[in-house]
């Protein structure tokens, strides 16, 4: 279930995220208050699949799975995206809600409902943009691809590039490799 209110302030989100239950994923996202359910077994299946490509190809990176960024750009925002690419340490000592700026790609794994992949296919892709990470790895379940967005610039991503499951995904520097995507699904 997603929750969507006009505007939720910064506190009004902390409040909420502290008093959630476990199992609910709780976000900021341009604004808005998502709440989603915790991810299924294929969605985490998908999520390892690809953070071993992102570590066997590029060194002294890791996915770090579930983390939880501070997305400041147009209005206050926090998410808890699926995997964050950074150098093995960034997070060392860093807040649940870490500063995103030595972020190099962030991972989102569409879930649930159709409704609820339209905010990993816009909303996190924009509010991602806007925060000037440099790219990101949407796997769309539902459509049954995988989409990588890079080069933020005013707010958008300037290019992007497609594959369906089962084609290679040919990725931007500097990772300049070809994603496996035979085993999502």
């Amino acid at each position: 279930m997603t929750v969507a209110q006009t505007e939720v302030t910064l506190d009004e989100f902390e409040a909420f995220d502290a008093a959630s239950p476990e199992g609910l994923h709780v976000e900021l996202i341009n604004g808005r208050l998502l709440a989603t359910p915790a991810p299924d077994g294929d969605h985490d299946e998908n999520v390892i699949f690809v953070r071993e490509q992102f570590e066997a190809h590029a060194g002294g990176l890791v996915l770090y799975q579930e983390r939880g960024l501070a997305v400041p750009a147009y209005r206050a925002g926090r998410a808890r995206v699926d995997g964050a690419l950074a150098p093995r340490g960034y997070f060392r000592g860093q807040p649940s809600w870490a500063d995103p700026s030595g972020v190099l790609l962030v991972v989102e794994v569409t879930s649930g409902r159709e409704v609820d992949a339209e905010v990993d296919r816009v909303d996190k892709r924009d509010a991602y943009a806007q925060a000037g990470l440099p790219a990101y790895l949407l796997i769309d379940r539902h459509r049954g691809e995988a989409v990588v967005y890079w080069e933020p610039s005013a707010g958008r991503y300037l290019h992007e590039c497609r594959a369906a499951f089962g084609a290679k995904l040919a990725l931007p520097e500097p990772f300049g490799f070809d994603l496996d995507t035979s085993e999502l699904a």
